[in-house]
């Protein structure tokens, strides 16, 4: 995610017109440390595990949604399927509610 964010920065900021790129590349730009600071928590057991691992999963699908779509969008002049970015960004938003679900969990001692 992180590499594939900084080479469609590269291409937005090399590209006319590429405003597609530049969304696209923040957002996995953005997700790609959360999933792994979410792997990390998880894998600490500072919050369950399973929940979390959730989270981490619907961010990896969701930004590679909509960057993906946005991405052949630009290059290809069609998306992925009808509703693939607003699915992806809808996805993020679940996601992040589920994260913060589990930061509220209490957890086994």
């Amino acid at each position: 995610m992180g590499a594939c964010g900084v080479v469609l920065a590269a291409a937005a900021a090399h590209l006319s017109d590429a405003s597609r790129l530049a969304a696209a590349s923040s957002m996995l730009l953005f997700h790609a440390p959360a999933v792994l600071a979410i792997v990390a928590i998880a894998e600490r057991a500072i919050v369950p595990a399973r929940i979390v691992l959730v989270a981490a999963t619907g961010f990896v699908i969701a930004a590679s949604l909509f960057a993906g779509d946005l991405a052949l969008r630009q290059y290809a002049g069609h998306g992925l399927f009808p509703m693939a970015a607003p699915s992806g960004g809808t996805l993020l938003i679940v996601s992040w509610l589920v994260l913060a679900v589990a930061a509220m969990w209490p957890r086994r001692g």
